[in-house]
């Protein structure tokens, strides 16, 4: 079942309300990743098919459709997800995402990232047969960045004619990497960053040590700092950030060389706050990401040229793109790594 939402998001859930009297098409969910937005599209998709959900809008977690919902085994419902995040939740899947559920014989393959078109055109049986009870049917697809580019198309072409009585929820982190004609289809709702208390006080209710740190060290997500905080990549965050501080390029063979096994997108962002810290440093005086490395910070601050640093910053973003799929691994985080020590001259 999903759980009650976030002390962030009740001003949200009451202007989402709003709509219920004329609902959309489609809502699209945005803003920044970690601040559990699937979470309140699944909440409200919830609401959506439950029996007899409260005034101000929530489901009623007792009757039927509730307790199908629970279980992900709602006649009306879909999640349509990348399989990887299938893989992550222990092999849950759903109807759309598992086809006829038969297991193959081949040598299984590595779960994809992507959202595939098979997935999409998956959700045509769904979308053609009556609903349960002649109510609503929801469809959640997440993240919808996700979405390969036959995907986008087939999921456009649902949007621009949508069936009757179905209400699509997606659910991005990047609205710059959605199709604009999939932005027009859909109503955008803004979800926003918790205020920085507000962030604490929950990860501190969730027993997370130093949240303080992971909270500042994830721009501010709580989700993104809990999770974090619970895996063993302190250690690896830390010598990468001494690497950092220590630019040279004996540092970046050794370290691309140590950390080739480390997922290259985590890196890449890790850089990248940490040359926003340095930008910002330089030009207000102010941290945002690791104000346990003020010294370093400042100190690499004094040496580097604004202009680099703006040219570096637009090179670690476009590295992001790629991040995902990089042909050699140690070789890109050498030549990222080479890039930056580039910008700090001894």
């Amino acid at each position: 079942m999903t759980q009650a939402l976030y002390p962030w998001q009740h001003a949200a859930w009451q202007q989402l309300q709003q709509l219920r009297q004329r609902l959309p098409h489609a809502i699209l969910f945005h803003g920044p990743e970690g601040i559990g937005k699937t979470d309140f599209a699944e909440h409200f998709a919830q609401s959506l098919l439950c029996q007899a959900p409260s005034p101000d809008g929530h489901a009623c977690g007792q009757c039927d459709p509730c307790g199908w919902f629970a279980q992900y085994n709602h006649p009306d419902y879909r999640r349509v997800r990348p399989e990887v995040l299938d893989e992550d939740d222990g092999g849950d899947t759903d109807d759309a995402e598992a086809g006829d559920g038969k297991k193959s014989a081949k040598a299984p393959k590595a779960p994809s990232k992507e959202i595939k078109i098979d997935q999409i055109r998956a959700l045509a049986d769904f979308m053609n047969v009556s609903t349960h009870r002649q109510g609503m049917r929801v469809i959640l697809v997440y993240p919808a960045e996700a979405l390969n580019t036959a995907a986008a198309n087939a999921l456009l072409k649902t949007l621009e004619e949508p069936p009757p009585q179905t209400m699509f929820l997606l659910v991005s982190n990047s609205l710059d990497r959605l199709l604009p004609t999939i932005l027009s289809r859909c109503r955008k709702f803004a979800l926003t960053m918790p205020l920085q208390e507000e962030a604490l006080a929950w990860l501190q209710e969730q027993g997370v040590g130093d949240a303080d740190v992971w909270l500042a060290e994830q721009g501010g997500a709580p989700l993104a700092a809990q999770a974090l905080a619970q895996t063993e990549e302190r250690e690896v965050l830390d010598e990468f950030l001494r690497a950092l501080a220590r630019p040279s390029v004996e540092t970046a063979l050794k370290v691309a060389e140590k950390l080739q096994k480390t997922p290259v997108p985590n890196m890449v962002a890790w850089l990248q706050r940490w040359l926003y810290d340095v930008f910002s440093l330089k030009l207000s005086g102010r941290i945002r990401y690791y104000p346990r490395y003020q010294k370093e910070l400042a100190a690499l601050a004094k040496r580097a040229d604004i202009g680099d640093l703006l040219q570096a910053l637009k090179s670690v973003k476009d590295r992001r793109a790629i991040a995902e799929h990089p042909l050699a691994a140690k070789l890109f985080i050498e030549d990222m790594l080479l890039e930056y020590s580039s910008i700090f001259p001894s």
